[in-house]
């Protein structure tokens, strides 16, 4: 990292926050909780001009080539900037044709373009790759809400991956392999403590700062010329690949697929050859059906069948918690109680807010193999034959 890179870093792990904070502040004992545009102005200035100062010095300072990981994390830098500037109101794309932000979003372009990943700050930026220094990594406030979030989003997507990864490892073994059982079992408890792990920040995170204070700084907004939905929690391979290889989603649905597309740039290219991968792949739920009818009375097909259901009940109910309790706990109810449902740009994906309900109530269905009646294809009808050749 250059000293021009670390003068940013510096600065988004220090005035950065506290003019954040300060703005948040400000915003949350309005009665509404929203943002007044005649509230802060000082503080948006300041923003503004040290961020564009210290970016235009990057620019300035021309290709350095300091490999992919500090190129990445200055990338990340620049888009946690903008992304506040799109929070605070500096930028809204819905009144814009380009980003007035020109030396960041040239910055960020270039970036992006040379790594292969979308040009603004993703997830990762935020969960897996987030360097803490003396025990502090880069958030956008000082916020308690704020870090407690991503410490449990880290914590769980780290949990995924690993379940993930005992997934794949099954693939060159095949599902009668008496191995298969020990990663099988990897995994659910992998998905077990995702599950825990939610259960603890939704029992500890506050809905009206998680709401108001945290959520906002996730939205799409302009870099260049194109506005980009914001960040996910779910830009990752790893669930991805979960869905994949227990076959609970396939990759030519046609739903299932745009979703595929629409993350891939919103992920590391490493992260984005390990979906590649698997989107080619038989899934386990397929290979079980394969060869489970006629070996149903072989002990490894009750030992590996019964605890590969468990690990698809175990996956499902991490997607139903998601639902029933981060989407509409912290997203849906607040959004009806303040009169926001129709409001542009609440959602960090870009849609209408119902809109966006709609479709993760149908992933949520994928992934648990809901039977729907017919509305659209889950596995349902597989997982109850592989359940009635149980003994």
């Amino acid at each position: 990292m250059t000293e021009k890179a670390k003068a940013l870093d510096a600065w988004i792990r220090s005035d950065f926050r506290e003019i954040n904070t300060a703005l948040e502040q400000l915003h949350f004992f309005q009665p509404d909780h929203l943002p007044d545009p005649a509230l802060g102005e000082t503080l948006k200035q300041r923003l503004v001009e040290e961020g564009t100062a210290l970016i235009r010095d990057l620019l300035d300072e021309g290709n350095t080539d300091e490999g992919f990981d500090s190129g990445f994390d200055l990338l990340g830098n620049v888009g946690f900037y903008m992304a506040a500037c799109r929070r605070h109101e500096i930028t809204e794309p819905s009144r814009e044709t380009r980003s007035p932000l020109q030396e960041a979003s040239a910055l960020a372009l270039q970036l992006g373009a040379s790594l292969g990943v979308i040009p603004r700050f993703a997830s990762s930026h935020l969960e897996t790759h987030n360097r803490a220094i003396s025990g502090v990594y880069k958030t956008f406030t000082d916020l308690d809400d704020e870090k407690l979030f991503l410490d449990y989003n880290t914590r769980s997507v780290f949990a995924f991956i690993r379940a993930s990864e005992a997934l794949r490892q099954i693939l060159p073994l095949g599902v009668s392999h008496p191995v298969t059982y020990d990663l099988l079992l990897s995994a659910k408890q992998s998905l077990e403590e995702v599950y825990a792990y939610n259960q603890e920040l939704f029992e500890k995170l506050d809905v009206d700062r998680f709401f108001y204070c945290v959520r906002p700084y996730y939205r799409p907004h302009r870099v260049g010329l194109h506005e980009y939905r914001g960040a996910n929690a779910g830009d990752f391979s790893g669930i991805n690949v979960i869905d994949l290889l227990l076959g609970l989603c396939r990759a030519d649905d046609p739903y299932y697929s745009q979703l595929l597309v629409d993350k891939f740039l919103f992920m590391r290219p490493d992260d984005q050859l390990v979906l590649r991968d698997c989107m080619r792949r038989t899934s386990l739920l397929d290979s079980f059906l394969a060869t489970a009818d006629a070996d149903k009375d072989q002990p490894w097909v009750q030992r590996n069948l019964e605890l590969f259901l468990q690990v698809c009940h175990a996956h499902g109910q991490t997607a139903l918690q998601h639902h029933e309790q981060l989407v509409k706990k912290f997203i849906e109810r607040p959004a009806d109680e303040g009169a926001l449902t129709e409001t542009k740009g609440i959602t960090a994906s870009g849609p209408p807010l119902p809109v966006l309900l709609k479709s993760l109530r149908k992933l949520c269905d994928m992934r648990c193999a809901t039977d729907v009646g017919g509305e659209f294809k889950t596995r349902h009808e597989d997982i109850e034959h592989l359940k009635g050749l149980l003994l």
